[in-house]
């Protein structure tokens, strides 16, 4: 919901219409829909994989309907979730864009982050930024250097892409020592025990009276919990216990008032779940 605000903000101007297609009852976008939704007229379809919910999405399907009426795919995702899940340019994504925060940078309420985009080759003059590549010297040294350079302001001026600049850089290269340390085998386990700690806790809440799971789709590390009482209730209850326990929905969608989101990652130690536990009784 946050995401969608920021991209209405940013379209407003240009009078692009944003349509949110509802999801179904295992969390999922409805495919069927979708389908209506999409018209030869769509320039582009988001999806999030995971979802908002934390639910995984059947990206193949989605992909593919977005293709038929010549809309873009872009994928939004998690990157610590591509450790385990199908990369989007497999599914047939021409845009993967996310939040690098969870690649090492801490969440020093609420910034300085770092945000990703990747695309085609087909559509890489059109990115906004700077583009490094890597090439060799004359001794066969690697090397990198600033390519493309004629997307840029020093040369195409006011018809740039890339005419705003920050110093988040510092967050990129923090997130690229992150990558370098962690290696594709890092991420690999370190999605694999969040989605195992995430699992356990929610197994250990619905067996709970008045707690079952929003939706029947699967998931890795977050899902949507209905609680036997209102979410800002229930989350005023932990805090006084000192646990975070997640964040109440209702906010965004009326319908899931009762209902916490709730996220579990490496972090959360098996005995950190064990006082969630302790705390919610």
């Amino acid at each position: 919901p946050e995401y969608a605000q920021v991209l209405k903000t940013y379209s407003e101007a240009q009078q692009y219409e944003i349509l949110r297609v509802a999801p179904g009852a295992d969390g999922r976008v409805d495919i069927a829909k979708l389908e209506q939704a999409v018209t030869s007229t769509t320039a582009a379809v988001i999806l999030q994989q995971p979802n908002f919910y934390g639910v995984l999405e059947e990206p193949k399907a989605v992909s593919d309907l977005a293709h038929r009426s010549g809309a873009l795919l872009i994928a939004c995702v998690d990157p610590i979730s591509l450790g385990i899940l199908v990369p989007p340019g497999e599914y047939g994504a021409d845009l993967a864009v996310g939040d690098g925060q969870p690649l090492g940078i801490p969440l020093s309420f609420g910034g300085p982050y770092v945000g990703f985009i990747a695309c085609t080759e087909s559509l890489m003059r059109r990115m906004p930024g700077r583009l490094v590549g890597a090439t060799v010297d004359a001794q066969g040294r690697r090397g990198y250097v600033l390519t493309l350079q004629a997307r840029e302001q020093h040369i195409r001026r006011e018809h740039a892409t890339s005419n705003i600049t920050t110093n988040h850089a510092l967050m990129a290269i923090a997130a690229t020592v992150y990558l370098a340390h962690m290696g594709g085998e890092g991420l690999k386990q370190l999605a694999e025990l969040s989605a195992q700690r995430a699992h356990h806790l929610a197994a250990q809440l619905v067996e709970r009276k008045g707690y079952r799971l929003a939706f029947d789709g699967p998931f890795l590390w977050e899902f949507v919990m209905h609680t036997p009482y209102p979410a800002e209730q229930t989350q005023a209850f932990m805090l006084e216990r000192g646990v975070l326990p997640g964040l109440p929905l209702g906010r965004f969608f009326p319908e899931l008032a009762d209902a916490l989101l709730i996220s579990v990652t490496e972090l959360n130690h098996p005995k950190a779940i064990e006082r969630f536990l302790e705390a919610l009784a």
